[in-house]
Order: C-alpha cells, then sequence, then structure tokens
C-alpha cells in the first residue's frame, strides 16, 4: 500500500542528512580514481543517450542511501500508480496521463467513460491526417496556393515545450528531407510580439494554430484577435488559416473560426503537453508526422525505462535522488541546465517551468506547510554562448551551482569545417570534457583573482546525435525526474496555483476595479 509521506518523515532521508560534504570531488576526479568513476558511474538511457554521474559528489555510500530512500519513498511504486491513472494530482482531483500520449505503460486507463490511450492516439491521427492534406495541398490557401508557415499561438507550456522541440529539430529535419513548413510562435501579450511575427511571415500562406485548454486564455485569445485582425486585413477568411488545440468542452472546439479542432483534456497539463496535440500539430506540420512518431518512440522508451525500480538502472530516478541530495543536504540553490548543442536553445527555458512550476511549492500533496526546501531555481543556456556569461559565478561565485550538461558527439546539420586541426564540432565538444573537469577540480593560484576552488559537481547527458528519438528521450527523462523529485518531496507535481493570483489581479485592473498600492502602478503605468 502506497504511503504519501514527507521527505523528513523517511528513516532512509535521516541517515542521507549525515553524509553532507561527503566527496571532496576534486580529489575523486583527479587521476586514475577519475578514469574509473567516469566508466563506473554510468547509467544507459533511452535513444541512445547515456548519463554519466562521475562528476557529482557522491560515492557509494550516498549512491547506497539514494537508493533506501528510493524504496522507502515507494518511487516507483507511485509511477506505477500515476501511469495506471489513479488520482496523483491532488489539488484539482485529476488523473495526470501524459505518458499514455506517447505509449502504454500498464493497463488500459478509462476515465470518464473513455480508453484514454485509444482518444489520444485518435486525436493524433487526426493530426497527422490534417497535416499529410496540407503537405500534398489538398488543403491550400483561398487563391490554392500551398501553406509555407505555421504559427503556434498559445502560452505557457503551449509554447515552451513546443517551440523547444521545433528549434531542437529544426536543422535535423533540413539535413534529413524531413523540413514541411517553418514554423513560428506567437506567446507574449506584448503586441511587439504578434507584430514581430506577422511582419516576417506572408500571412496569406500561413496556418495558425491557436493552443488552449480552456479557450479562455487571455494572453491567448488577445493574441488570436491581433492576428484575426491582420489576417482581415490582408482581405483574407481568418476561418481558412485557423485550427484550434483545446478541450471538447471549451467554446473553440466546435466554432466555424476554425478549419479543424484537436482535443486534449485536464488529466495532461500545459507543461507535460508537447507529447500531446500542443506540440503534436505544429510539429507534423513542420517535419511531417512520421517525425512526430518517432519523437513519441523515444519518450515512450524513457518511460518503460523509468518503471526500473532500482535508481542505478533508472537514469531519470537516479537523476532525480542525487537532485534531492544536492537540494535538501548540500543545500544548493540551483541548478544550470547546460546544452552543448545549439538545436537546445529554448530547452532550458522549457525546463525553466516544467520544473519550477511543478515543484516550486512550499506546502505538500494535502495542503500542508513542509519544513524542509523543495524544487531550485532552474536556468541555463547553450554552450560555449553561456561560457561567455554567467560562468564567471558557477566558476567562483559564493554558492556552489550543480551543472547538468547535454553534449552530443556530431553535429545535427552535416556542415562543418577544419581549422586550426580540428573541427568546429570537435572544439565544441572539447569545451564540454574541459568545463567538466573545470568546475570539478579547479586550479590552485597564488593569485586570488586566478583561484579555481574546484568542488563544483555537474553530470552529462551524452548522445551520438540530437535525433527525434534522442529529444524525445530526453524530454521525458527531464520530465520524469521532475516527478520522482515530487514524490520524495510529497508534493502535488501537477497544479500550478501559484500563476492564478497574478492573473486575477491583473484583471482587476483592466476592470479599473483598484485602489491602494495596486491603483498608483496601474496610474503609473497609464492603464
Amino acid at each position: 500500500m502506497i504511503e504519501w509521506k514527507n521527505l523528513d518523515a523517511l528513516a532512509a532521508y535521516e541517515k542521507l542528512s549525515g553524509m553532507k560534504d561527503r566527496v571532496n570531488l576534486a580529489q575523486a576526479m583527479s587521476g586514475e580514481g577519475g578514469t574509473e568513476r567516469v566508466a563506473k558511474y554510468s547509467v544507459p538511457m533511452a535513444g541512445g543517450l547515456t548519463y554519466n554521474y562521475a562528476a557529482k559528489a557522491v560515492d557509494d555510500d550516498v549512491l547506497a542511501a539514494l537508493r533506501a530512500l528510493a524504496e522507502e519513498a515507494q518511487l516507483a511504486a507511485k509511477y506505477e500508480a500515476l501511469y495506471s491513472g489513479e488520482v496523483v494530482n491532488t489539488g484539482e482531483k485529476r488523473r495526470v496521463l501524459h505518458q499514455l500520449t506517447r505509449g502504454q505503460l500498464g493497463a488500459a486507463v478509462m476515465a470518464d467513460g473513455v480508453d484514454k490511450r485509444a482518444f489520444y492516439v485518435a486525436q493524433q491521427q487526426k493530426a497527422a491526417d490534417f497535416a499529410r492534406k496540407v503537405h500534398s495541398g489538398e488543403i491550400t490557401n483561398a487563391a490554392g496556393e500551398k501553406f509555407t508557415t505555421v504559427v503556434q499561438i498559445g502560452i505557457g507550456g503551449s509554447d515552451l515545450g513546443p517551440r523547444a522541440m521545433y528549434l531542437a529539430l529544426e536543422q535535423w529535419a533540413r539535413q534529413n528531407s524531413a523540413f514541411k513548413l517553418e514554423a513560428r510562435f506567437i506567446s507574449n501579450v506584448d503586441p511587439d510580439d504578434a507584430a514581430g511575427v506577422l511582419k516576417g511571415i506572408d500571412v496569406s500562406r500561413s496556418l495558425f494554430v491557436l493552443v488552449s485548454k480552456s479557450g479562455t486564455t487571455l494572453e491567448t485569445l488577445t493574441n488570436e484577435s491581433f492576428v484575426k485582425d491582420a489576417l482581415k486585413k490582408a482581405g483574407l477568411d481568418a476561418s481558412k488559416h485557423m485550427v484550434a488545440v483545446t478541450s471538447e468542452t471549451s467554446p473553440l472546439a466546435s466554432s466555424s473560426d476554425y478549419l479543424a479542432a484537436f482535443f486534449m483534456d485536464d488529466y495532461i497539463g500545459g507543461r507535460y503537453s508537447s507529447t500531446s496535440c500542443v506540440g503534436g500539430v505544429v510539429l507534423s506540420l513542420a517535419f511531417g508526422p512520421e517525425v512526430f512518431e518517432r519523437f513519441l518512440a523515444g519518450a515512450h522508451e524513457a518511460d518503460v525505462l523509468a518503471k526500473e525500480a532500482d535508481p542505478m538502472k533508472n537514469a531519470a530516478m537516479l537523476d532525480a535522488l542525487i537532485g534531492v541530495y544536492e537540494r535538501n543536504v548540500q543545500g544548493w540553490p540551483a541548478t544550470a541546465v547546460l546544452p552543448y548543442s545549439q538545436a537546445l536553445s529554448r530547452f532550458p527555458a522549457h525546463l525553466q517551468q516544467l520544473d519550477m512550476e511543478s515543484n516550486g511549492k512550499s506546502v505538500n500533496r494535502f495542503g500542508e506547510p513542509v519544513r524542509y526546501l523543495t524544487g531550485p531555481v532552474i536556468f541555463g543556456e547553450p554552450g560555449t554562448n553561456g561560457q561567455h556569461s554567467f560562468y564567471q559565478l558557477l566558476h567562483q561565485g559564493t554558492d556552489i551551482v550543480p551543472l547538468q550538461f547535454v553534449g552530443f558527439r556530431k553535429n545535427q546539420a552535416g556542415m562543418d569545417v577544419d581549422i586550426q586541426g580540428s573541427t568546429s564540432q570537435q572544439k565544441l565538444c572539447a569545451n564540454v570534457a574541459a568545463q567538466i573537469m573545470a568546475f570539478a577540480c579547479g586550479k590552485r593560484d597564488d593569485n586570488p583573482n586566478k583561484n579555481f576552488e574546484g568542488g563544483r559537481p555537474s553530470s552529462i547527458i551524452i548522445g551520438d546525435r540530437l535525433t527525434p528519438e534522442a529529444l524525445g528521450a530526453l524530454l521525458a527523462h527531464f520530465e520524469n525526474k521532475v516527478m520522482f523529485q515530487g514524490f520524495c518531496w510529497n508534493l502535488n507535481s501537477f497544479d500550478q496555483e501559484g500563476v492564478q493570483l497574478g492573473k486575477v489581479l491583473a484583471k482587476r485592473v483592466l476592470a479599473h476595479e483598484t485602489d491602494g498600492a495596486l491603483r498608483a502602478y496601474s496610474d503609473l503605468l497609464d492603464i
């Protein structure tokens, strides 16, 4: 039987708490010991990826304590409860079913009288059929011309994940003859966002994908009106240029304003929705349904591996547990995600929402205050750009920030040049290796400004090339990592009440129902 206990009520955590500062990372990673760690501390992942945690400040005793924590916290059983359709979103009293968008992990999940896996597959097939008709020219603009651009209108999980996934596969698709339509994204209610996109495209040959589960999202509907106005001014019928991704019960579902509607439901949170039609429509239009299916296959393979109860064989669970050790025992406040791949330029932004919206909580799943630290601050940029930005603080700042590198041996574009005895890709990979060791081991210098203490822990997820399967596996790895950490902290990782208060106050401002400082700020901004 599953028990939902706070982290500090677990005996395994009490033992783990006595292991602070146990490992001298600089010593552990030096010489032959470091070579042995790199070979030993490694776990296979889905999509041809590998999780290597040799440069984390852990040893066999810490790992044994983490294994005991995983067992006592019942992480595997809680994951099974989630994918079997139990109500684990306690705040909203909902199931959590995003894994079903990419495969079946257990018995069929019935909800609202519907087989949910069958429902998601049907919607994906509908999106695939629509995309094929667009690509073939069966669906065109009023002039009979093929569409050349798809523009997603959404915010939060309706933008960050799909945008990151599109950018991650754009070069790969161009190199592999899979590029169909250019994709652009409008998210911010700032009119400069929509105007910037609209000025850079041929609206007459553009399809717009409106994404709003409720059909009432203020920013998204505002941007929809902005786009409809632009289409009208261009003499175009907006209903021939727009599709909706929404719930079956939303006002958008049966509206004649859209060429088609593709459905999602309340069992898939926005930040977990890239493998639903939220990502599926735009990615299928951009690259073709077959590429999206490969992306789903990589995610499903990662979900299957996440079922493993032994964290030493489960990269997502181990990554989560090491993160709990770093946050709750070591007390480190943040995690930097550092992809050494330009294709993953927006992946850290997606992970900011995924992690911080999920586990940025100070009450447990029952609404009771917790007395321990929960989710860290997540930030990051691609290497090597970040090296010339915030790495100064990472190397020599007063806070230790754990690092998560992502790297690939080969690039996507198939283009490179040999300069000064090495290619660009080799230079990129050399920087990854160098940074891992520089953070771990540091460098002693009599000049304090040039002294590096080291002891800065990192892991790396490494693969051969960023393919659709590898991207799906990478996405699911982090989704499952966040889920496992939420289980450890006894949080509800699937609601986001923290985003609601500001929305409520904004509506009051727009309705001129304000007083005090809120009125003063409204006047200051000339609202």
